[in-house]
């Protein structure tokens, strides 16, 4: 008579193995972040980090190694995109010893590099006219920026904007901003003739889609919140929105290096100052907290320079017909 082992079933400590993999860690860190534009970025940094170790490689024997590997991607990046992507592993370290899953500090040898001071960063409004109107663009590109502009918001809170926190009427969308306070911001006649379009009656979801279908499983799969039920494409990115605007504005950049999403909310501010607007007036547009805040944006610029060196000289500037 034989004997036909039945299979064996995986007991407690095998269960507690697949938990303390990376994969699984990493949807489960991913899974606490609200944010939305947070998690997105996050989200690629834990997937380098996953394809470095193995997706069952467990999340206490994570060396500096693993983590000096991942960054090694973005060794010639800018500073701050080496910041964030050092900020997303951090992030994790302290998650995952919070969970117990880890005991040592994997980034303990990288540090956080010191961005380049850079002067005036406000874009001359011409220029920004110019890019927001040139039809070789991308509908939801050029409402991006232009919505960007318009409300003087930060790039994180209009990505993170759903159907739903639209206004129409009134021309404005509640946002989520520091410190998770809910507010309102405010967009003009431009804005207001391109958001119909691309809406196309859609009533929820992200606002600015990505251009292909979510995945629905794996460390690159976002919440549901983040994708949008009818054609289950998932919400656009900061680094890919980021990288659509620097390519397409490099073409009017003097220096060919193209703008950044920030540089709108800083001219859009600017260029109010320069208009007349107060220090209170520029405190409601931006939702600062603190006055000493809005230094940099007051502070006068590149433009006022070249104005007073041109009406300082003997001979004025003729003017365009």
């Amino acid at each position: 008579m034989s004997v036909v082992a039945f299979p064996s079933q995986p007991g407690p400590a095998a269960d507690a193995t697949t938990a303390a993999g990376i994969e699984s860690a990493a949807g489960r860190f991913l899974d606490s972040i609200t944010t939305a534009t947070t998690r997105a970025g996050y989200t690629e940094t834990l997937a380098r980090l996953t394809a470095a170790t193995g997706p069952h490689h467990q999340v206490a024997d994570l060396t500096p190694e693993h983590y000096a590997a991942v960054m090694d991607r973005w060794k010639t990046a800018a500073a701050a995109t080496w910041n964030r992507h050092l900020s997303a592993l951090r992030s994790f370290t302290t998650w995952a010893q919070r969970q117990d899953l880890l005991d040592t500090n994997p980034a303990r040898r990288l540090q956080r590099r010191t961005p380049a001071r850079r002067g005036d960063r406000s874009v001359p409004r011409t220029r920004l006219e110019t890019l927001f109107n040139d039809p070789a663009h991308a509908l939801r590109e050029r409402l991006l920026w232009r919505l960007l502009y318009d409300t003087a918001a930060r790039a994180e809170e209009i990505l993170s904007l759903n159907v739903e926190d639209l206004d129409l009427e009134f021309r404005r969308a509640r946002v989520v901003s520091k410190g998770g306070a809910i507010e309102y911001v405010h967009w003009a006649t431009p804005t207001a003739r391109l958001l119909p379009r691309l809406l196309a009656g859609r009533t929820t979801g992200p606002l600015f889609l990505a251009d292909r279908r979510a995945p629905v499983s794996g460390p690159r799969a976002p919440a549901s919140a983040d994708i949008d039920p009818a054609t289950g494409r998932g919400r656009l990115s900061y680094p890919r929105a980021e990288y659509l605007f620097k390519t397409a504005s490099a073409q009017l950049d003097p220096h060919r290096q193209g703008w950044t999403l920030h540089q709108l909310r800083h001219s859009a501010l600017q260029h109010l100052a320069h208009a007349g607007r107060t220090a209170p007036e520029l405190r409601a547009k931006s939702r600062h907290q603190h006055l000493a805040s809005l230094d940099r944006y007051v502070r006068p610029g590149e433009e006022t320079s070249a104005r007073v060196t041109a009406e300082a000289g003997p001979i004025q500037p003729r003017r365009p017909r």
